[in-house]
């Protein structure tokens, strides 16, 4: 079978499936499925319905409870900085609605956004009184916590479809820049991966990837202006409750899945500079702070974001 290449628009941002030795339609399908039920911008869905219950134990799939299971992980690892019960302090900055682009420079946003520093956990840690209850098939919650599944949902998605993939000659999966690469051939055919300026857009550099997970995590994706005229993005300090302005406008990480990829990234912006050499030095990865200058760690290179490559002669994804 030929290797088949898809893009689609997908959460919020856009897909991209390049399968050697499976079908891509029903992978689309599965993505698709899968932003329908744990989207927060549809009533309708399973997840908005948790939402809405006053229930204490709420009945939930295995894909929410899956996607639930995740944002607690990612909470856990990150010491609470990434948490998945912000979503009435994301709403309240004005993520109410899907943004699926800038509505703002960012220039511009950092002319005029707060004083810089790093976030911290919020001390009441409403994430810990989540659980998921496998055997009884429900997810337990104090009635009025919310949780919003979009921090972590793009890296999951990825490795569920990489599980599926796995036998495969060589897959890469890129749900809006959160990537899982692999296959019994990856090796021998790695992927280019561009990881591209958060100011400029411009190209850095070029990772060759046959295995494992990559993602970035930038404040150049969704920027608006709030309600009193604030710049604002979707990655919130949880002790504020406020977009954060940690003095880093990205952040890029490796690690073995996209899942773990997606919440080291989050958690090396939000945790600022300081941090973020201990955050991602073991797998790899990179920030990008305000001045435009980027400071790779681990495997990364100097000049380096993440969009497989399509125009670059010779790439092994093109």
């Amino acid at each position: 079978m030929s290797e088949q290449d898809l893009s689609f628009p997908s959460m919020g941002s856009e897909a991209r499936l390049v399968v050697d030795g499976a079908e891509v339609a029903p992978l689309r399908a599965f993505l698709l499925a899968y932003e329908q039920r744990l989207t927060r911008f549809d009533p309708s869905s399973e997840l908005c319905a948790l939402n809405r219950s006053r229930a204490h134990a709420v009945a939930a799939s295995p894909l929410l409870r899956r996607a639930v299971r995740a944002g607690l992980w990612a909470a856990e690892r990150s010491g609470g900085l990434v948490d998945p019960t912000l979503l009435p302090e994301l709403e309240a900055a004005g993520y109410d609605r899907s943004r699926r682009a800038p509505e703002l420079s960012l220039g511009e946003a950092l002319r005029d956004a707060p004083p810089r520093a790093a976030a911290a956990p919020d001390p009441r840690g409403r994430w810990r009184d989540v659980t998921v209850d496998d055997e009884a098939g429900v997810v337990r919650r104090p009635p009025g916590v919310q949780i919003d599944t979009g921090g972590t949902g793009k890296g999951l998605a990825a490795d569920l479809l990489a599980a599926r993939l796995r036998d495969v000659d060589r897959f890469a999966v890129d749900c809006g820049g959160d990537i899982r690469v692999g296959g019994v051939r990856a090796g021998e055919q790695p992927f280019d991966v561009v990881v591209r300026h958060p100011l400029t857009g411009e190209p850095l550099d070029r990772l060759r990837l046959g295995s494992g997970g990559i993602a970035t995590s930038g404040l150049d994706v969704r920027l608006w202006r709030d309600a009193r005229g604030r710049p604002a993005h979707h990655l919130l300090d949880p002790s504020t409750g406020r977009p954060a302005w940690t003095g880093l406008i990205g952040a890029t990480a490796l690690a073995p899945t996209a899942l773990e990829a997606e919440t080291l990234a989050k958690t090396a912006l939000l945790s600022g500079r300081a941090r973020a050499r201990d955050l991602l030095s073991r797998h790899g990865g990179l920030v990008v702070r305000e001045d435009g200058e980027v400071e790779p760690f681990g495997r990364m290179r100097p000049r380096v974001v993440v969009r497989l490559a399509r125009d670059v002669p010779g790439a092994a994804a093109a």
